[in-house]
């Protein structure tokens, strides 16, 4: 298994993001991506969920929709225990020089410091967590 720190840097190839900062939760299931403008729309009789990534004052920040028919519905405890309908997609994740197929739940994350959090469905038999360090998956792609 590969050790992770309590955050680190994660690319999402589909949407053309590097090097977006991730926090490292043990205490969450699943994983979380922030967005806004979240809403689903009827394009050519299919059902589209319709998103922005990320927020206006990220440096990595495009002012653009993204669009899918590949999500689904879930109901999600927050980070204040109380469960709430989000929409969830699959996207790719690269991190530690491997992609990784990863479920995201789309969340308004504005107020939290991270954009993304990785929860341990995605950590369970992949990564230790060692929670005295941090952007060791940086410091791999960087020797």
């Amino acid at each position: 298994m590969i050790t992770i720190g309590r955050r680190d840097f994660i690319n999402l190839p589909q949407f053309e993001l590097t090097n977006i900062v991730a926090k490292v939760d043990t205490g969450a299931y699943g994983c979380s991506l922030h967005c806004h403008k979240i809403e689903v729309e009827n394009i050519n009789g299919e059902k589209t969920l319709k998103f922005k990534l990320l927020d206006p004052q990220h440096p990595e920040y495009e002012d653009k929709y993204y669009y899918t028919t590949n999500f689904t519905d879930k109901q999600v405890k927050n980070s204040g225990g109380q469960v709430e309908h989000r929409y969830a997609i699959k996207t790719k994740v690269h991190i530690f020089h491997k992609t990784y197929i990863v479920e995201f739940s789309l969340a308004n994350r504005k107020k939290m410091k991270y954009p993304i959090l990785i929860g341990r469905k995605f950590l369970s038999k992949k990564f230790i967590v060692d929670v005295s360090r941090k952007n060791l998956s940086l410091e791999v792609k960087n020797k």
